[in-house]
């Protein structure tokens, strides 16, 4: 169980690098499983609101009700706010539940396998000087089994399939262009709007959550005889953006010298952690020094390496893992899909090789013809305006056209 969780430290391997920008994003990331798993925490449909990569609400199919997790966000937000967004995030559920089931049928999977579906939305804003706040960019995607299946291009006004199988999906989506104006929209205004209001709501817990990193640099034995892990951990730090790297005699390291990185991290007290690691002859007596940078420091830190080696016991792995995984649903579902990944959750036996990637989106109709698997994307964003966004309530209206074209978009 531990290997799965502690692969989350290596799922990226570059660094973050920091902005000076005040940048600010809003988005909404929803999963839904073909069928439940037994995994604590993870459960057959959720949904989480993030600011800043904060989680601020959650709803998940066992206590069906859309909930906050940020105090701001409980003490600003009326009742009718949750209730609304409650029966919002409940229509979506059944939207994913229809789909899902339909990738099911097109796929000919059996109820054996578990297939994943995922839709993130949002956007990402620019604070300047004046209080104002610049459209940097909107995000509107959907990927199945953990690659990508279609993504809006706001400027065309255009859903992008990045392979072949898609292009069905696409021309059926960009036939409705009513909705795809409307998806425009709420990326470029509505998504901003409410951003700029939780910012409001929030900006004492924002302006006074701001923490420096913790550093920590050391070394284990590596698998190879006669080597270390070099590693430099700075941990507890907000915002998540930071700078940091090793020196060797002055000289920085690269990726091209074995560094690897597991990208900012959340802590299970909405701080973040990052490691750093080489792996360097053990007999090396070269400066080692690792440099951070934040934007909360005057100046960087400089953290020598002491030349010692630590002899981590086993009964150190578990507490690592649960400092990452602490709090985060997100990192869940990330095991989840790695766990599909390596046949640990079966696919289904279909008496052939599961489809995998984009390609597993799409299936013929067994006449040579490629099915819409999707039905129009769920636009209603969980919002408060007649149209909504992903902030309270849903739109009857715009349910009933998604009702109204679903025969059509799935060839039935």
């Amino acid at each position: 169980m531990y290997t799965f969780m502690l692969f989350v430290f290596y799922l990226s391997t570059e660094c973050i690098v920091q902005s000076q920008s005040e940048i600010y994003s809003l988005n909404y990331i929803y999963t839904a499983l073909s069928k439940p798993v037994e995994l604590p925490g993870i459960h057959e449909f959720t949904a989480m609101g993030l600011m800043n990569n904060r989680q601020i609400d959650y709803y998940d199919s066992v206590d069906k009700k859309k909930i906050p997790k940020q105090d701001w966000m409980r003490e600003k937000l009326p009742a009718d706010y949750w209730e609304k967004g409650t029966q919002s995030r409940k229509s979506k559920e059944q939207w994913f539940k229809v789909n899902v089931n339909i990738l099911m049928e097109r796929m000919r999977h059996n109820n054996t396998g578990v297939r994943i579906l995922q839709w993130k939305h949002g956007c990402e804003v620019d604070k300047q000087p004046d209080g104002t706040l610049k459209f940097i960019k909107g995000t509107d995607q959907y990927s199945y089994d953990g690659d990508d299946f279609l993504a809006f291009d706001d400027v065309t006004m255009q859903w992008v399939a990045p392979v072949d199988q898609a292009l069905p999906t696409k021309r059926k989506w960009d036939g409705v262009q009513i909705l795809n104006q409307y998806t425009k929209g709420y990326l470029e205004k509505e998504c901003v709007d409410w951003l700029s209001k939780f910012m409001e709501y929030g900006e004492k817990h924002f302006s006074s959550a701001d923490s420096p990193p913790i550093i920590n640099v050391f070394a284990n034995k590596a698998k190879t005889a006669g080597n270390v892990h070099l590693t430099c951990m700075a941990t507890g730090f907000y915002p998540k953006d930071v700078i940091i790297h090793f020196k060797k005699n002055g000289v920085q390291l690269t990726e091209d010298d074995g560094v690897l990185s597991t990208g900012a991290r959340p802590n299970n007290d909405d701080t973040y952690q990052i490691r750093i690691s080489v792996q360097i002859p053990e007999a090396d007596k070269q400066t080692y020094e690792c440099f951070v940078n934040h934007i909360t420091l005057k100046e960087q830190i400089v953290v020598k390496w002491d030349g010692t080696c630590r002899d981590f016991s086993q009964s150190t792995v578990p507490i690592i893992a649960i400092i990452i995984i602490g709090g985060s649903v997100a990192i869940g579902i990330i095991i989840l899909l790695f766990l599909w990944k390596k046949g640990k959750i079966c696919a289904g036996n279909t008496g052939a090789p599961p489809p995998t990637g984009i390609q597993a989106s799409l299936i013929g109709n067994g006449n040579g013809a490629t099915n819409l698997i999707l039905t129009t994307p769920p636009m209603t964003t969980d919002g408060a305006s007649s149209t909504s966004s992903d902030s309270g309530q849903g739109s009857n209206e715009r349910l009933e056209r998604e009702a109204m074209l679903t025969n059509e978009a799935i060839g039935e």
